[in-house]
């Protein structure tokens, strides 16, 4: 015999339960927290989501997560527009910008190349790349995918399409150890990979 909690509590529960990381315990105290907190509190919450949900868009230019148009990285006259860092996911961005070492603009794929995931080139935004690249004053593009099979097996095949084109294309150096991630990398370490760049035969 199920607990018997109210229908919108096990509603609530139910969906913090499906959120990365959060078992059912967690989940239950999540929902106990927001049934005792002030309701301007709770509906603050409820807003945060509603306004990441609907205001939230991609930047017109590189894919980025933005409320504008153009994200505040394209937007910035200060950027150098010649280099273009190619990452997987918009949270690399954010790792990246911390170490306080880049001056270029970035280009977001979306992900990375998993045939046997069912993520073709197709699926990402390679070909809007290659339609910036075309457009403007590229001088080197800078491969930040995963140090792993699937992130330089994306790499590349982005060089192959590439090599034509006299844009430098590097890679963050290997400060990065392989088969680790953008994401979960120190601030010093990824300084090292930005500093130590190579470029891909």
């Amino acid at each position: 015999m199920g607990i018997p909690y109210t229908k919108s509590l096990s509603r609530l529960i139910e969906q913090f339960g499906k959120l990365p990381g959060i078992g059912p315990k967690t989940a239950e105290r999540l929902a106990f927290y927001i049934l005792k907190a002030e309701t301007p509190e709770a509906m603050s919450l409820a807003e945060a989501i509603g306004d990441v949900k609907n205001k939230i868009k991609h930047c017109q230019i590189c894919f980025n997560l933005s409320e504008q148009p153009l994200c505040e990285i394209c937007s910035d006259t200060r950027r150098d527009k010649s280099l273009i860092c190619i990452v997987e996911q918009p949270k690399d961005i954010i790792t990246l910008e911390k170490t306080g070492s880049c001056k270029w603009v970035y280009h977001v794929l979306g992900g990375h190349i998993a045939p046997l995931e069912g993520v073709e080139p197709s699926d990402l935004t390679i070909e809007q790349l290659i339609e910036r690249i075309h457009s403007g004053d590229v001088k080197e593009l800078i491969m930040a995918t995963n140090p792993n099979m699937a992130g330089d097996g994306t790499a590349l095949y982005i060089s192959s399409l590439l090599r034509n084109n006299n844009v430098k294309i590097t890679r963050l150096a290997r400060g990065l150890p392989t088969g680790s991630t953008i994401e979960y990398a120190s601030g010093k370490m990824l300084t090292d990979a930005i500093i130590g760049r190579q470029e891909l035969k």
